[in-house]
């Protein structure tokens, strides 16, 4: 009986540890080369708009900015709806890109990707840059 107990506890100390790891770990927003980047679709949450970013040097300032930028969880986003900026990016294929695609930019320090709101560890979203691209 005190064994299982043991091996028990030792079971959901690990799983904890293991949970807090996963949830404070570091990641990159977005691992990709420019050249690869056919397009970068923005969806303007506040004025409904849909831009589509085909500019070479448009597409690598976003993507050097956003290959810069570090991020980690920050609190669940669960119920959350309303947002700037969801950015969608395509490859020289025509397909989307795998990994962070489809996410939310609310601020240069704020993403949303469900089921999670992420801030900036190091660098900064260049907002503006986007928002004065997007009309």
């Amino acid at each position: 009986m005190k064994k299982k107990m043991i091996i028990l506890l030792s079971a959901m100390v690990i799983c904890l540890i293991g949970i807090i790891m996963w949830y404070n770990v570091s990641l990159n927003l977005t691992d990709l080369v420019s050249d690869e980047v056919m397009e970068i679709v923005v969806f303007n949450g506040n004025s409904g708009e849909t831009t589509h970013i085909t500019d070479e040097q448009q597409i690598q300032h976003i993507i050097q900015n956003l290959n810069d930028v570090t991020v980690k969880k920050w609190k669940p986003s669960v119920g959350y709806t309303g947002y700037s900026f969801k950015i969608t990016i395509y490859l020289s294929d025509g397909n989307e890109a795998d990994g962070w695609n489809n996410f939310i930019i609310n601020s240069e320090d704020t993403i949303r990707k469900d089921p999670f709101f992420y801030s900036v560890v190091t660098g900064k979203i260049d907002y503006n840059y986007i928002k004065s691209i997007v009309k």
